[in-house]
């Protein structure tokens, strides 16, 4: 599953033609953490998680791999 929202993260990041730079600053969190989040081992918190599917305009049930869209 951690795969799967890893690989959900970066679809939608590429999707939104935000940077992440300016995620990370919608979200309040760096940019070094969103590029973690998509690269590493290293899962958001569930407010963090929540924060970014909003700035995404993606469900979080999707992302989760609860749905396809």
């Amino acid at each position: 599953m951690n795969d799967l929202i890893k690989e959900r993260l970066r679809e939608e990041i590429r999707h939104s033609k935000l940077s992440t730079v300016e995620i990370a600053a919608r979200v309040g969190i760096s940019s070094e953490m969103v590029t973690q989040y998509c690269t590493t081992k290293k899962l958001p918190s569930l407010e963090t998680f929540a924060a970014l599917c909003k700035v995404l305009d993606v469900s979080a049930d999707y992302m989760l791999g609860l749905k396809d869209y």
